[in-house]
Formats: structure tokens, sequence, C-alpha cells
């Protein structure tokens, strides 16, 4: 089987990693790609949003399988146009994409299904939104209703704080058309969780459980990231609340997609606020979290191949899917500067020592090789990650393996994990 995978990230070069394990796939190919998956894998210098070059790429090369890794393509309709022509695509279509390139439609069909979320009020109009703002008071969230690489959702802890935000999305349009509308949240209190499922509309499978760590510094301080690491499983989502989460939010959901007559064959992928026990949406992705998908992968002890291909092909009642009894977690290595301005071109020196390990993976993100070999390319540039018997051992692994690994400006927080292991949980 030949399989294409679309994207240049951890995430896809997770799902490529996993994916060349599998006995069926004679054949990878990934646009674009980057450096680390070069080495597994065909990399194709088409963009993720040339739509009509990626369609004829499938149909030229007869891919058995394509799959997409980022939100771009899907919320733009590349499922449509591969269904369109008959290629069989991993991923929700363009409406059922709207669950996360937007959020106010998101919003609306929790409301409209009964799924638990925040109190919430959508704006327009710049004054309209501080008005609010001024009248609820903080800490509040403000939110910009289309895709924003992450970085588009505002915890502000003062009135001051969560006007600027609103200038930042409305008035200076930081993030373009995303800002188009304004979402003004009830600010939840309580721990996160990540909570993905496998759907193909009407059977759905729950993934290992994670958490992401969004913010750049340690102790969940500064500004949100696209993520800046992961582990799994998240202790916090017990066999109880992992219940609640199937019967109240992710039951719900696929039944209202069924009575929108939303075509949806993909990762339903559930941001969660756990608060006093009780779980409520902050988001949704219509994807693998990135970097949630890097230690989830990690401990898949089924072939995803099957499993990716049965949910595109509506035969997803035929899998079971089993897990590692390891606990993994996930490092991002990044760029000095991000979120916001970095430079390229830094040579990241170490890796050749970590490789061949069944108990770690370094997976690339923004990497590129030039005549110095392996340099930087992006924001987040690596992802360590490390199994281990439990939180605390994949850890200490991971950031070990960190030790082996430079390159100028590197950054990385230091606690991941931790909240996990404080529960002192062990699986």
């Amino acid at each position: 089987m030949k399989v294409l995978v679309i994207g240049s990230g951890g995430r896809e070069h997770a799902l490529v990693w996993k994916l060349s394990q599998s006995q069926r796939v004679d054949k990878i190919f990934c646009t674009p790609g980057n450096a680390g998956i070069s080495e597994i894998a065909e990399c194709l210098d088409i963009k993720t949003d040339d739509i009509g070059a990626l369609v004829n790429f499938a149909k030229y090369e007869g891919i058995d399988l394509t799959i997409v890794g980022p939100e771009a393509p899907l919320t733009a309709g590349i499922v449509d146009a591969f269904v369109k022509e008959d290629r069989r695509i991993f991923g929700p279509d363009k409406l059922g994409a709207q669950l996360e390139g937007s959020k106010v439609f998101a919003k609306e069909f929790m409301l409209k299904y009964g799924i638990p979320t925040a109190e919430y009020k959508t704006f327009t109009s710049y004054l309209h939104a501080k008005e609010y703002i001024q009248l609820k008071g903080a800490p509040i969230v403000i939110k910009a209703d289309g895709l924003a690489a992450g970085k588009g959702v505002f915890v502000a802890v003062s009135v001051e704080e969560s006007i600027d935000a609103l200038k930042l999305i409305i008035k200076e349009r930081a993030f373009g058309s995303a800002g188009d509308k304004v979402i003004v949240e009830q600010c939840l209190k309580g721990e996160e969780a990540s909570f993905m499922v496998l759907t193909d509309g009407k059977t759905f499978i729950p993934l290992a459980t994670s958490q992401d760590h969004k913010t750049v510094f340690d102790n969940d301080k500064g500004p949100n990231t696209g993520g800046m690491g992961a582990y799994s499983p998240a202790p916090i989502i017990t066999e109880s609340l992992e219940a609640d989460i199937m019967k109240n939010i992710i039951k719900p959901v696929i039944k209202g997609l069924a009575k929108e007559r939303i075509n949806y064959r993909g990762i339903i992928y559930a941001g969660l606020m756990i608060c006093d026990g009780k779980p409520y949406v902050l988001e949704f992705n219509c994807r693998f979290g990135d970097p949630e998908a890097q230690p989830v992968l990690m401990r898949l002890d089924s072939d995803l191949f099957d499993a990716l291909k049965a949910a595109s092909e509506g035969k997803l009642k035929d899998i079971k899917l089993s897990w590692k009894n390891d606990a993994s977690v996930c490092v991002v290595l990044t760029s000095k500067g991000y979120p916001g301005s970095y430079e390229k071109g830094k040579v990241i020196k170490g890796l050749d020592s970590l490789k061949n390990r069944d108990d770690l993976m370094v997976f690339h993100a923004g990497t590129s090789v030039d005549d110095k070999g392996f340099v930087t390319s992006g924001g987040r540039v690596l992802g360590v990650t490390a199994l281990g018997k439990d939180i605390r051992s994949a850890k200490e692994n991971a950031y070990q393996a960190i030790k082996k690994i430079h390159f100028d400006g590197m950054h990385y927080r230091k606690d991941i994990g931790d909240k996990a292991i404080r529960r002192k949980i062990k699986i």
C-alpha cells in the first residue's frame, strides 16, 4: 500500500514513523515533510494548501490512503476534493472541520446538543466586546474565531490584559480574518486534559489519554504556544471520568454531527477542563494533537494504518486498539523567541547519539538539512519523546536525552509530566 501524509510537524513525523511499522505499507510520501521525516519517507515539495496538486499526485501515484495532519487543509475542504475524485482520505470534510475552524460554530454546536462548555458571548464589534468585558471583569478568556496556529486564545487575568487581547485580535488584525469574530468566555478553573477519539461517523474508539502544556514557560506561565510538551496517560482522567466524557461529550458530538448530516471520518479531539471532577469542553480539534500525538503514538501497539484506513472506509467496528503499559513523555525543544519571532538555520548537534532506541524517539518539527547537517527551520524544532514504566521514569528518560542535544538558543520547559507525578498515580 502507498500512503501520503500531509504536513511538516512533529505530529506528522510521529504518524510517518508509526505507519512505517505496518507490514501493509510499502511506500510513504510526505508533503512537505521535514528533515527527520525524509529519513523514512519520500518528501515532496507540494504545499499543504495546494489541494489541486495534492489530489493530482494521489491520483497519478496511485495513493491508497492520504492522511491529513494539520487543520488548515481540512478546513479548506481537502477531504471534499479527494472524495470527489474517489480518492481514499482520512479526515473530516469541510463542514465537519468547522468544529475546529470556527470557535463560534463549535460553541453553537455544543449549546445545541447539550455538551458542557463555558458560558460565552460572540462579538464582531470591539466596543461591544469591551463593554461586556468591563461588565464581567477578570479573569476572562478571549478567543479569535478562526485558526490561529494555537495562538489565538488569551486567558486574561485583568480587564486591561483582556482589552489588549481584544485590540490585538480585532483592531490590529494579528490573526487576519480569524479575528472577524471574537468569543468572550467564562474562565474555567481546573486542570486541562486532551481526549481524542477515532471515528468513522458511527463507531468511535477512544485513544490513550494525554495532557498538553500550552504555555511557553514552566508552571504554566507566559504566552500560549502550539504546545510545549505532553504526556500519556493523563492520570486526571480516571475510568469514571472517561465514562462521563464518553457519555456526555463524545456521544452527543457524534450524534449531533450525524443529525447535521456531516460526514466525519477522522479524529475528534476534545480539549477539556476538568472542574471539580466534571469535564467541560474548551475547544475541539479535528486532527491528532501536536504534541499529544507523539506520546500517544509511542504507546500504540496496534497497526495505525489498519485503523485509519478502516475509519476512512466506515469500517471502524472491525478495529480494536491495544496500548503499551508504559507511560510516555514528550518535551518540545523550541527556537529562542518562540512563540514570537525567532532565527532559523541554527545547527542541531547530538541527534546521532539518540538513534535506534526502543524507548526513545526524537520527532522532528521545524528542521531542515543543509551542508552543516540538521538545522532549525521553525519555532518548535524537536519533540523528544520517551517511554518509561511510569510518568516519572519516562520524564527522566526524556530529559536525560535532551542533555545530549544542542542548538543555539534552545529552549524547553523543565516541568513536563510534573502534574502527573504529583498525583502519585502509576499505571
